[in-house]
């Protein structure tokens, strides 16, 4: 047997699931990379899986498959890089094991990542949201989850992940009201709730009537709700609230852009970006910047608050030829 694959077994077992306690979206999204990047080097190497050594997945074949990533798959840089990190965490622990092959895995962990334009993020202004949020019809069972669902989301800026995972038991509607939550990196996260939140919740666990320990909100047949069934409900609000604001048609909304709408409401009411980046769950400060930059109303504040540049207008004349045929181009 070579060395990849009791070193891959290793990885997975003791270093993720003992030692790191890797939550299941890590575990999914690290064998999901490593299973494309064996069925691509089987190919490439025409060698079977299980009988791939560490000596054949060297920088070349990386790139390689890095490239595949992008140009056949359609991957975007983003994905390239988080694909390159769960690489690399094998490849970092897989020195620890093998230094013979510590000259093909240092070529592999110097691999850079790939850069990217980063985009203002999406966003809903009030119109926007109140529309939204009026779309599920409360008149139905389905209705009202989708509305108290919706509107935990827009308030607290729990990813959609949290939102699936909350039970029942992690609801506290008595003095000092709040939601619990395990977030991302397996951190704890307590976040408040207003009074009208309160009594939407209120509502539905009296009609969820669930166990402490089952989730908050389910299906009709008492499942827990995936992913792809909140953002297929999403779009279908989204389309309903188009009929009513318009600027809700021009924007890719997501349960990620509920998400940017919570950090923003509380950015124009004041609250400092490290308070925000807490309240997220973001483990650097750095993170919550990105909305400093999508908020123009900050801007434009900065600005009035500056006393203008007085200065006339004018045009350069260079009074050398060569300089003239320079500017004319």
């Amino acid at each position: 047997m070579t060395a990849l694959a009791p070193t891959l077994q290793a990885f997975f077992t003791e270093r993720l699931i003992r030692q790191r306690q890797a939550s299941p979206h890590t575990l999914a999204a690290y064998r999901d990379t490593l299973r494309l990047l064996l069925v691509f080097a089987s190919e490439r190497r025409g060698i079977e899986p299980s009988k791939l050594d560490i000596s054949e997945l060297d920088a070349p074949l990386i790139g390689a498959f890095l490239d595949h990533l992008e140009k056949q798959r359609k991957n975007s840089a983003r994905t390239r890089n988080a694909r390159l990190a769960a690489i690399g965490s094998l490849f970092r622990y897989a020195a620890l094991r093998h230094p013979e092959h510590a000259a093909v895995i240092e070529r592999v962990l110097a691999i850079p990542r790939k850069r990217f334009d980063r985009k203002l993020v999406t966003f809903l202004i009030e119109p926007e949201l109140e529309a939204l949020l009026n779309g599920p019809n409360r008149m139905t069972w389905t209705g009202r989850r989708d509305h108290t669902l919706l509107t935990l989301a827009a308030q607290t800026g729990l990813r959609a992940s949290e939102l699936i995972s909350l039970r029942v038991s992690d609801v506290h509607l008595s003095t000092g009201a709040h939601v619990s939550c395990m977030g991302k990196g397996r951190k704890l996260r307590i976040t408040p709730i207003t009074s009208g939140m309160v009594a939407l919740l209120r509502v539905w666990l009296t009609e969820r009537a669930g166990q402490p320990a089952e989730p908050l909100f389910v299906t009709r047949s008492g499942t827990s709700l995936s992913r792809d069934a909140i953002e297929h409900r999403l779009a279908k609000y989204i389309q309903i609230a188009t009929a009513s604001c318009s600027s809700l048609g021009q924007k890719a909304v997501s349960m990620h852009v509920l998400r940017h709408t919570a950090a923003m409401r509380l950015l124009r009411a004041g609250i400092e970006t490290s308070v925000i980046a807490l309240w997220l769950g973001h483990a650097q400060v750095e993170t919550t910047q990105i909305y400093l930059h999508a908020d123009m109303g900050i801007k434009e504040r900065a600005l009035a608050a500056t006393a203008p540049a007085v200065g006339t207008a004018g045009r350069f004349r260079p009074t050398d030829k060569l300089l003239a045929f320079l500017e004319a181009l």
